[in-house]
């Protein structure tokens, strides 16, 4: 029995605060979920959340923009390289027009088959939106922003992760998280998330056998991990130990993010992954449930430096 369904969010580095709030909620349509800070480390640096209006699990899109502490990364090989997200079948054509509207240069690509929008977030990350066939879930309608439900994009689609050694991934996806493995070409590895409304999300390995080794740490400009949701804490428990059991040790202990709960392990491929499930409550725990992502947050260990994190916040109109 898989011991996660799907993908619960993705996480980056991205730079200013301002182009990545308007690229999220503006340009692709996404709500605000949450505004609160970074919990690791004493920086202060914000930590925003994008989603459905609801804030569903397998929408979420989280950003750290280190602009104002001028912390970069290096986008490289051993390392996750793009966020994807699913959108409509004969969609892409309006997102294309909607993207290069906005300043954002975009264009259709394929991969495995599958048509996608490529283009990337200001910071330079790379994007896709992938009109995927089998994915059920309702799209994330945003008519103030005018977009329809024929074209909302539909939540996480997967990631795709360069890699030096594409067999690398193999054991840690299939026999370690449950994945099922796709497709193998020369275009790269697909490998399917076990997930209760079917197969709408997916893990994308490239070969990059040449270029720079990617930075792994908490710095601007690169994707920093891909959480998969165990949808409770005793699934998430019995996952870490198999994990460690296949002798994948490098596995956190449990974080505790407010909202969720999460464990880190970092993949052979270079790529890390979190393994989380959300608390009850969720989002509504310090804001009303019809508000969410409206005001600024502290978790509770911060109410102390309050004033001291604001006052290190990068200004933004949110």
């Amino acid at each position: 029995m898989a011991l996660v369904s799907g993908y619960h969010h993705l996480t980056l580095c991205t730079d200013g605060v301002q182009e990545d709030y308007d690229f999220y909620t503006k340009a692709l349509g996404l709500y605000s979920v949450k505004r609160t800070v970074l919990f690791d480390g004493t920086i202060p640096v914000y930590h925003l959340y994008y989603g459905s209006r609801n804030g569903d699990a397998s929408t979420i899109i989280t950003t750290f923009p280190f602009r104002k502490p001028a912390v970069y990364g290096k986008r490289g090989t051993n390392q996750s390289k793009i966020i994807q997200q699913a959108i409509p079948v004969g969609s892409a054509g309006y997102w294309v027009d909607r993207l290069n509207g906005k300043g954002i240069e975009a264009s259709t690509i394929s991969r495995f088959g599958i048509t996608r929008v490529a283009f990337k977030h200001p910071c330079g990350i790379p994007h896709e939106l992938v009109e995927s066939p089998a994915d059920g879930r309702p799209p994330i309608v945003n008519e103030a922003q005018g977009v329809a439900a024929e074209h909302g994009i539909k939540g996480i689609y997967g990631a795709a992760i360069a890699v030096f050694d594409r067999t690398a991934m193999d054991d840690f996806l299939t026999v370690g998280m449950s994945m099922t493995k796709e497709a193998d070409s020369d275009e790269g590895l697909m490998f399917s998330v076990p997930n209760a409304l079917g197969p709408s999300s997916v893990v994308e390995v490239l070969h990059e056998a040449s270029g720079p080794q990617g930075s792994w740490t908490l710095a601007g400009g690169t994707i920093h991990h891909l959480a998969l949701n165990t949808g409770g804490e005793e699934n998430q428990l019995k996952l870490k130990a198999h994990l460690e059991g296949l002798g994948f040790t490098d596995v956190s202990d449990q974080k505790d993010r407010n909202y969720f709960k999460s464990c880190y392990v970092r993949s052979p491929g270079g790529a890390l992954f979190e393994i989380a499930w959300s608390v009850e409550g969720g989002w509504a725990l310090d804001e009303p449930a019809d508000k969410i992502g409206s005001t600024l947050v502290f978790p509770p260990w911060f109410e102390h430096r309050r004033d001291e994190l604001i006052a290190g916040l990068e200004p933004a109109n949110f």
